[in-house]
C-alpha cells in the first residue's frame, strides 16, 4: 500500500482508505461480525484511514469503528462528519452548542479523546457562505476535541467557498470516471493551498464495478433503492447523479476501454490514483473480500496518458450531460 501526504499535514495516509457508510446499514443489512471482519481486512491490507459519519445508521457506523479502534489503538486515522442529524436538525445543527454536543457524541461512539478529522457533512451552501460554522470548528479545535477539520461538499461552488477558509485541512468530493469536473475546477487550487482531497463514491455506487444490469435490484434499506432519484438527499450521492439505467449503459460502453486482464473496478480506482491532487480514495466494502480487493489498486501501474485522454473524451461526450444534482 502506497502512502500519500495528507494535504499540508505531515501525516502519511494510505492512498486507499475505507468508507464505512455501508456499516451503518444504508447499503443493505450488514451484521456486526461482518463489519469487524471487514475493518480487520482493510487494516491487514495496509489501509490506515477510515471515513464515517454520525448519521450513518444513527451512529452505528461510528460505534462499529470505535470497537475496532478499542482493539487496535493508534493504528487508524479516522475521519467523521457532522451537520446532518435530526436532533435538533436544520439550521439548529450549526450553532456552537449543537456542534459541540454532536462532536462529543462522536467522541463517545469512537471511544477516542480527540477526533483526527471532523468534516461538515454536506451542509447547505448558504451555511458555508455565512461562515460561522468554520469559526465553531476552530473553537472545537482549540478545545482539543478535534485535531483537524474539513468539509464534505456537493459542488465545486462549495469547494471554492471552503478553500477560502484558513485552517481547512481537507475537502471530501465525489470524483470518478463519471464525475470529472474537479480536475478542471478544484485540483490546482487544493494543491496550492495544501488541502487534502478525499474521494468518495469512486465506483459511482457500484456502477463502475461493471456488474449491474438494468434489471439489478437492491434491498429496500439500500440508498440505491430509496435515493435513486434524489428522494432522500442529493441525487449526486447515488450513482454519481446518473439515472440508473443510463449509468448501466455507460458502464457497459466503458468496458471496451478497460485493459485486458484488469477488472473494471480496479481500472476505475487506478484512474483516480493517477491524479496527484488526490490524497486518499475511500471506497466502501461490505465484506472482507471487497476490502482486500479495493486495496489492490495501489499496487497497479499508472494508466497510459493516451487512455486517460480517451476517458476524458468519453466523459465529455457521453456522460456529462446526464449528471443530475449540484455539481
Amino acid at each position: 500500500m502506497r502512502l500519500r501526504t495528507f494535504g499540508g499535514d505531515a501525516f502519511k495516509v494510505s492512498e486507499i482508505g475505507l468508507g464505512t457508510w455501508q456499516l451503518g446499514g444504508d447499503w443493505g443489512g450488514i451484521d456486526d461480525a461482518t463489519s469487524q471482519a471487514t475493518l480487520e481486512a482493510a487494516d491487514d491490507s495496509g489501509v490506515n484511514m477510515f471515513d464515517t459519519a454520525d448519521v450513518y445508521g444513527g451512529g452505528t457506523s461510528e460505534r462499529r469503528v470505535g470497537r475496532f479502534l478499542k482493539r487496535h489503538p493508534g493504528r487508524i486515522f479516522v475521519a467523521t462528519k457532522l451537520g446532518r442529524r435530526g436532533d435538533p436538525g436544520g439550521a439548529s445543527n450549526f450553532t456552537l452548542e449543537t456542534m459541540r454536543k454532536h462532536t462529543e457524541d462522536s467522541l463517545r461512539n469512537l471511544q477516542v479523546d480527540a477526533l483526527d478529522l471532523t468534516q461538515l457533512h454536506c451542509v447547505p451552501t448558504e451555511t458555508l457562505r455565512e461562515g460561522a460554522v468554520f469559526d465553531h470548528l476552530r473553537t472545537l479545535q482549540s478545545e482539543g476535541k478535534i485535531r483537524r477539520w474539513g468539509a464534505s461538499i456537493e459542488s465545486m461552488e462549495e469547494a471554492q467557498i471552503c478553500l477560502a477558509q484558513d485552517g481547512l485541512a481537507s475537502l471530501q468530493i465525489i470524483f470518478s470516471i463519471f464525475r470529472q469536473k474537479p480536475i478542471d475546477t478544484l485540483f490546482a487550487g487544493a494543491k496550492a493551498k495544501g488541502v487534502a482531497l478525499i474521494v468518495r463514491l469512486p465506483l459511482a455506487s457500484g456502477l463502475l464495478a461493471g456488474k449491474y444490469t438494468k434489471d439489478t435490484r437492491f434491498e429496500a434499506s439500500d440508498h440505491r433503492t430509496y435515493n435513486r432519484d434524489g428522494q432522500a438527499f442529493n441525487v449526486g450521492e447515488t450513482f454519481a447523479g446518473l439515472p440508473f439505467e443510463k449509468g448501466v449503459e455507460l458502464a457497459d460502453a466503458l468496458r471496451g476501454l478497460v485493459p485486458d486482464g484488469m477488472s473494471m473496478a480496479r481500472f476505475a480506482l487506478r484512474w483516480i490514483l493517477d491524479h496527484d491532487a488526490v490524497s486518499v480514495i475511500i471506497p466502501g466494502a461490505k465484506n472482507p473480500a471487497q476490502a482486500r480487493e479495493n486495496a489492490v489498486a495501489s499496487d497497479l501501474s499508472p494508466i497510459p496518458a493516451a487512455l486517460h485522454e480517451s476517458l476524458r473524451e468519453f466523459y465529455r461526450e457521453k456522460v456529462h450531460e446526464h449528471i443530475r444534482g449540484p455539481y
